[in-house]
Parts: structure tokens; C-alpha cells; sequence
């Protein structure tokens, strides 16, 4: 190796060396055990709040069958992404602040969402979550401010901070990414059981040896399911929530519009036993449910609802 290549590997060594912490930041994040303290008031709060019921379905987004704040989200940060885009091409100032007053706008109803999903989140991922907020209201108070200057006429000014917006925006962006897809949070954390179960009937257990209205777990392969035994026969679900996995079986039988289900000891995601459709969240993607025969012999049998 020549004498001049190894003060430039030097160099571009000690500048990942530098790079390095910002990367790793959501692992620290994570770690972190400072702000357990008010992130344990906050969840206290939100969740008192918006008690179970429509509106935070809603919030969670039940009805649509996969997390709102994600969708919200991504429109908000496609208004400030064009506005930077607008700004480099000294396009109309009229669009730029329609786009602009249009992102701040939805700033609402995506940080409702979002609070609404995290205070239902794990410790670490509500850590993590932390941040994202904190990074996220600073890009609200910049572009706030950005529009206000270019409505008083100071479009310059207008533009600087809009710019410094967007890098808040960005950093927010990045620890929601690493929320989403490193921590898995809104993810279906149940999709797996519909690759590991095969096709046809299957043997799960004796019926007598099922407790009679408590539910418990039984393994079919690889996958863990809940099983519950009542007057109508057997119903059976993938027992890891949809939500974050918690565990079924440990959870509560109650009845929701007039039908049997199961509630998450967890977060308190609410599942339909006839077919695992979701009837409370924070869950939005149903639970995996099974269909049942019982033999003569009184061998439980089940098979996956969409085989």
C-alpha cells in the first residue's frame, strides 16, 4: 500500500468513526432508562384520555385493518418534502404556502394517531418513541414558523427555517422507521402462522383433557395456539397477539356485541373467538383463527380458516 493511500483510509476511518453514534442513537435510544419517569406519566395519561372505545379504534385504525399514523404520516412529510422541493425551484410562493399550511394542518390528527399508538408500545420502543415526538414538534415549530414569516413577507427567512424543518423532519423520520421496522411496532407480529401451518386437518389434543370455559395453549408444529372448551364446542386462535405478541391464553373471556371473546393481557386487544376479527385495538390485523372437528373418538381437530 502506497504511503499516500493510508492518511486518506485514515481519515475516511476517523469520519465513521464520527458518523458511527448518529447511527447507532436508536440503540442507545432504547437503553436509555432517564426518561421512564415521564414516559410512564405520559402512557398514564394518553391512555386515560382516550379510554377504550370508537375514537381510539379509530385512532388506532381498526377500521382500515393496519395502523393510521403510518398513512397520516406520510402525507404530512410529503407536504414539507415538496415545500423543500418548491423552495430549490423558486416556484409561486402561493404553492409552497398552501403545501406548507396544508403539512402543518395535519400535524394533528397524524400526532394524535401516533400518541395513541405509542402509548400502547413496549418500553423500549416508547423510548425510541420519545424522540421521534420530540424531533417531529421541533419540525412543527420551525414549519410553523416558516409560514408565518413568508405570510409577513420575509420569504428568505421563510425558506431557512423551512429547510432546517425539514432535516427535524428527516431525523424524526428515521427514528420512526427504526420503530417500525427494527422494533416491529405496528407490525403483525401473528402473519407467521399462516406460513407454518399446512394444508388439511390436523391433530390437536383429546377433548377431555380440555378445561372446561378456561382457555389454555396447545402446540399444532411449530406455533403456539389458544384453545378455549365451551358449550358450543372448541374455539381455537394463534395465541401470540397480532399487536406485540402477548400471550392469549393468559388473557380474559368477555363478550363484545353479543359475541365471545378474548382479550389481550397485555395491551387489551379485543379478538372475536368465531373468527379472530378484531374487535377492540390497539390490534388491527386479525388473529389467526382456526376451524375445529371433534371425532367421535373425541380427538380435537382443527385447520386454518383460510385454507
Amino acid at each position: 500500500m502506497s504511503e499516500a493511500v493510508k492518511p486518506r483510509r485514515g481519515r475516511l476511518r476517523a469520519s465513521l468513526e464520527r458518523i458511527m453514534p448518529a447511527i447507532n442513537l436508536p440503540d442507545r435510544l432504547e437503553r436509555s432508562t432517564t426518561l421512564d419517569g415521564p414516559i410512564k406519566q405520559l402512557t398514564g395519561f394518553v391512555r386515560g384520555k382516550l379510554g377504550p372505545g370508537r375514537l381510539r379504534d379509530l385512532l388506532h385504525g381498526v377500521p382500515i385493518g393496519h395502523p393510521l399514523h403510518p398513512m397520516l404520516a406520510t402525507g404530512t412529510l410529503g407536504c414539507f418534502v415538496a415545500v423543500g422541493v418548491l423552495d430549490l425551484t423558486d416556484t409561486d410562493p402561493r404553492a409552497t404556502r398552501v403545501l406548507l399550511a396544508a403539512g402543518v394542518g395535519a400535524t394533528l390528527p397524524t400526532a394524535l394517531a401516533g400518541a395513541t399508538d405509542w402509548s400502547m408500545l413496549h418500553r423500549e420502543q416508547q423510548r425510541v418513541g420519545l424522540a421521534h415526538a420530540v424531533t417531529n414538534v421541533t419540525a412543527l415549530g420551525l414549519y410553523t414558523g416558516s409560514l408565518l414569516l413568508r405570510l409577513a413577507g420575509y420569504e428568505r427567512a421563510g425558506r431557512a427555517l423551512g429547510f432546517a424543518g425539514l432535516g427535524a423532519a428527516g431525523l424524526g423520520g428515521y427514528l420512526g422507521g427504526h420503530m417500525s421496522y427494527r422494533q416491529a411496532a405496528g407490525a403483525n407480529h401473528a402473519e407467521s402462522v399462516t406460513h407454518l401451518v399446512p394444508l388439511g386437518w390436523h391433530d390437536l389434543c383429546r377433548l377431555p383433557d380440555l378445561p372446561e370455559g378456561r382457555p389454555v395453549t396447545r402446540r399444532l408444529g411449530y406455533i403456539e395456539l389458544f384453545v378455549l372448551r365451551h358449550s358450543g364446542g372448541v374455539s381455537v386462535l394463534a395465541d401470540r397477539c397480532s399487536h406485540l405478541a402477548g400471550p392469549l391464553h393468559q388473557g380474559s373471556i368477555v363478550t363484545e356485541r353479543g359475541e365471545r371473546c378474548v382479550c389481550c393481557p397485555w395491551h387489551g386487544s379485543t379478538f372475536r373467538l368465531s373468527d379472530g376479527a378484531v374487535v377492540h385495538g390497539p390490534a388491527t390485523a386479525p388473529q389467526p383463527a382456526f376451524e375445529t372437528r371433534i371425532r367421535s373418538d373425541g380427538l380435537v381437530q382443527v385447520k386454518p380458516t383460510h385454507l
